[in-house]
């Protein structure tokens, strides 16, 4: 299920069975499947969007999720925090440096779709809420529930006060909404800007000049190519793009385009982001920006 945008946070009683307000997360958003105490990579799934399995990318997860009951399944999202903040960027990185620089990478679940043995996708979120509770207690720091309060003032001091901490809004879920793809109307999100943030993976063209960037969003592990860049954009990524390392040659399918070759990039580079959603989504880079500034 992927939440629509909604320009105001919804009243108590706005969707059905009133409203769960939870912090909309900075991270990758993947599916978790654990396996019961299995070693290494084999003890859980971490199912990006596009079916890829991250759990190599990210071992000391997949340890604490292969710790939990096998057949328990997880939606949530892999979050990095760095200097009192979510740090979307950090999440490219290699596992070793992150541990080098005191990243501190967990899984925030915010939903359950399993427990071992039964398929609970079609309780109400307020069952299920109380379920994932219990599958978590104990867990430990690496496994956490995300969160979420039933008080609308709470969630609107939430939304002003945790600005600076990366939390970039809300996602408002209806208590009785049932865990089903197709639902448009249980999940919504308020968010303070109609941009984002992006980590810089890569760009096509040259460094002197580059033609368009590719993107790696939040809640998302699979790369993207953003639109042409314009005139004053390509100034500043022709500059940026000589503070970050070159790691060689890569392709990225990209609609109309087909298969796209392009330079990847160390991390470090952060990109303003303004999307359109419409048939084909476009995300045009507004700015740019060092991830440590």
């Amino acid at each position: 299920m992927r939440p629509r945008a909604i320009p105001e946070i919804p009243a108590a009683d706005g969707l059905p069975g009133g409203v769960q307000y939870s912090v909309k997360l900075d991270g990758f958003r993947c599916v978790a499947f654990a396996r019961g105490g299995r070693d290494g990579a084999a003890g859980a799934v971490l199912q990006s969007r596009s079916g890829r399995n991250m759990a190599r990318d990210f071992p000391d997860i997949t340890a604490a999720i292969g710790a939990l009951p096998a057949g328990l399944v997880l939606d949530g999202e892999v979050c990095a925090w760095a200097d009192g903040a979510f740090a979307f960027a950090q999440l490219m990185r290699p596992h070793a440096a992150r541990v080098a620089d005191g990243v501190v990478v967990a899984y925030v679940a915010f939903d359950v779709l399993a427990v071992p043995g039964r398929d609970v996708r079609e309780l109400p979120l307020v069952q299920r809420w109380e379920l994932l509770g219990a599958a978590l207690e104990g867990a430990g720091p690496q496994v956490q529930r995300v969160l979420a309060t039933t008080d609308r003032e709470q969630a609107a001091l939430w939304y002003e006060a945790l600005v600076g901490q990366g939390v970039e809004g809300l996602v408002c879920k209806g208590l009785a909404s049932r865990y089903r793809s197709r639902d448009t109307k249980s999940w919504v999100k308020v968010r303070h800007s109609d941009t984002r943030d992006a980590a810089v993976v890569g760009y096509t063209g040259t460094a002197r000049h580059p033609r368009a960037l590719v993107l790696v969003l939040p809640g998302d592990a699979d790369p993207l190519l953003s639109t042409p860049l314009t005139p004053p954009v390509r100034a500043q990524a022709r500059e940026a793009l000589a503070g970050v390392p070159d790691e060689g040659e890569e392709r990225i399918a990209a609609i109309g385009l087909g298969d796209v070759p392009y330079r990847r990039v160390g991390a470090g580079l952060v990109a303003e982001v303004r999307q359109n959603v419409g048939r084909h989504a476009t995300s045009a880079v507004q700015r740019l920006r060092y991830s440590d500034r």
